[in-house]
């Protein structure tokens, strides 16, 4: 009984993989396969023989295999390419993945106009607040393992952390700080991080800080009352929380270009340096300090191969490292972000609810859930995005603040869903100025200083 079911389940996953494939030949950078690294590195059920108690159980957690997409990716790789022409935008990187394959993963344009190499899939970016994913997903790993627990006060872990009110110190747990539902005022001194102050100086800082409502109550994006998460972590496992991404997600995804901070992007042998408008062209910069303080909302560097492992480790494709009651705790909204719903174009249209899971937006995208997240720094934009119905992973990268390549994700979304086609992009006037195309998709934008945006 066990052996025929098995044998059956791997027929059919072989099938359905041997039927995407038409989709995915010629792609230059495409990854194909799921498990990266050598075979001593594959989950040992991989190893046994069909009908296998352990093998049966992992092929029982994968996701149902969605319906082939009805759209072809070599038309997104178009577009991507026609952003980068003529420095529209200097640089930028898709992935784009379905049922656990890499449908594409590429770079296009250049990593610096002043001293140009064209950008690969391993080109390295800064991901700004798409980093506040990675911490959630750690953390919930360590409640896995039963080190931590989402209902556990942060003083239990960090005595000397403080909030204005003593009631609001005692309740605020690990889930309101990785849910941005902490009770304080939206992006609370992330100007002082801005100017350079110490990460532990501004934490101090908190305590004083206007509270808005008790923690769980109501919803306040935050940088870095998030990355108190860090301090956590180091706490409850006597390790940095760098060496715990490093361990726990970076080396068994087998992302091999990912890092943390400032050193990180900078040792990389090819990354992607941010751009600013100047005189009508961009200008290349060396990337700010500032924020990687903040090593939990926007620490993490990573190229566009990596990211493509990192979303099929998401939609549930690698339990061996992130477990389904895992994604199921980290993609649950706990707070309600109302907001949301009319920041930009896409989501005034498409939205229908909004809220914050733990490191990951959660939407209702024209009656599809959708799990995303932006990021912004200065020089710097990401999106990424996981449509579950559609066992589909979107991730886009870009080095420069232009808003022109936001519109990308609303289209494949659409396209997956097969919704009438919307002119998100205006392919026919890119100018690639700012404030042409769509608005910013980017969170926390106005804050007006010498960083730019805050990480979103």
């Amino acid at each position: 009984m066990h052996a025929h079911r098995g044998k059956t389940l791997i027929a059919f996953k072989l099938a359905t993989i041997a039927f995407l494939m038409p989709a995915t030949a010629g792609l230059s950078a495409q990854t194909p396969l799921r498990w990266p690294g050598n075979d001593s590195q594959r989950p040992a059920v991989e190893q046994t023989s069909p009908g296998n108690t352990a093998l049966d159980n992992y092929l029982q957690q994968q996701p149902a295999v969605a319906p082939p997409l009805p759209f072809d990716v070599d038309t997104f790789e178009g577009i991507a390419q026609q952003l980068v022409s003529n420095q529209k935008v200097p640089g930028m990187a898709v992935a784009i993945v379905q049922n656990g394959n890499v449908l594409s993963a590429r770079g296009y344009g250049i990593t610096d106009t002043s001293r140009p190499e064209p950008v690969d899939a391993h080109t390295v970016f800064r991901l700004a607040s798409l980093s506040k994913s990675f911490a959630g997903t750690l953390t919930g790993m360590l409640v896995n393992d039963g080190v931590l627990s989402w209902n556990q006060p942060v003083v239990q872990y960090v005595p000397g952390f403080r909030l204005s009110n003593a009631d609001s110190t005692a309740r605020l747990n690990l889930a309101n700080l990785l849910s941005q539902s902490t009770g304080l005022t939206r992006n609370a001194y992330d100007r002082d991080i801005e100017a350079n102050a110490n990460y532990y100086d501004v934490r101090a800082k908190l305590a004083a800080a206007p509270l808005r409502c008790a923690p769980g109550a109501c919803y306040s994006y935050q940088n870095v009352a998030f990355s108190v998460i860090g301090d956590v972590v180091h706490a409850a496992t006597g390790r940095y929380y760098e060496d715990n991404v490093q361990s726990r997600i970076f080396k068994p995804l087998g992302m091999h270009d990912a890092s943390l901070g400032l050193e990180g992007i900078e040792g990389s042998p090819r990354w992607a340096k941010p751009h600013v408008r100047s005189g009508g062209s961009w200008r290349s910069l060396m990337p700010k300090p500032t924020y990687y303080r903040l090593g939990p909302a926007a620490g993490v560097n990573a190229s566009i191969n990596d990211m493509a492992q990192y979303l099929i480790a998401q939609m549930g494709h690698r339990p061996d490292v992130m477990p389904p009651e895992l994604l199921r705790e980290i993609h649950t909204a706990r707070i309600d972000t109302p907001t949301e719903l009319r920041s930009s174009q896409w989501r005034r249209e498409r939205l229908q609810s909004a809220g914050y899971g733990i490191g990951w937006r959660v939407y209702d995208y024209a009656g599809h859930k959708l799990y995303f997240h932006g990021g912004a720094v200065q020089g710097y934009r990401g999106a990424m995005a996981l449509l579950p119905d559609r066992d589909l992973g979107v991730v886009i990268l870009w080095n420069s603040e232009s808003s022109l390549p936001s519109g990308l994700l609303p289209t494949i979304l659409d396209s997956a869903i097969g919704l009438p086609q919307v002119a998100w992009l205006k392919l026919d006037n890119l100018t690639g100025a700012p404030g042409q195309g769509l608005e910013e998709e980017t969170e926390g934008v106005g804050s007006g200083s010498a960083e730019g945006t805050p990480p979103r």
